[in-house]
């Protein structure tokens, strides 16, 4: 990411301010909009703590940008824990597209072409390896169950 990419996330995400509570909600709408099937991996899920965490996750990628090498970790194991909640790499396309709607409808105008590459380019990067951690440990898996079958 270029240092303009990180000072456009960075001031279209102050700009939210007080709206980034309103991310959460609208956010799901939205996907839920795209893919309604997708309601399926949150029956269990305690919404409004699942959008708290959204919240936090994406504050902390905005902080982190800088340093993306200190995030993968972290981003890592997101990757391989959505796995286990059954996220295809189909659903990274309709998370990235309702993510970009959402912030454009909370922004507005602010959210200029620029902005909506620059979150694009944030998103598709660490969606890829997100799905890349999921790939592996799925592997791991399927190779650790193939070795104990009798």
């Amino acid at each position: 990411m270029t240092a303009d990419q990180i000072a456009t996330i960075r001031s279209t995400w102050n700009l939210m301010g007080a709206t980034t509570d309103a991310v959460a909600p609208l956010f799901y709408d939205r996907l839920f909009q795209r893919d309604p099937l997708l309601r399926a991996l949150f029956t269990s899920t305690d919404m409004p703590a699942q959008g708290e965490k959204l919240a936090q996750t994406l504050a902390v990628v905005v902080r982190g940008l800088d340093h993306l090498d200190q995030l993968m970790p972290a981003v890592q194991a997101l990757g391989r824990r959505h796995a286990t909640y059954g996220v295809q790499d189909a659903h990274y396309d309709l998370v990235g597209a309702a993510l970009l709607d959402t912030f454009a409808d909370i922004l507005g105008d602010a959210f200029t072409a620029d902005a909506r590459s620059a979150w694009a380019t944030a998103y598709g990067a660490l969606a890829t390896v997100m799905q890349q951690a999921a790939a592996s440990a799925n592997a791991h898996a399927t190779t650790h169950a193939a070795i104990s079958a009798p």
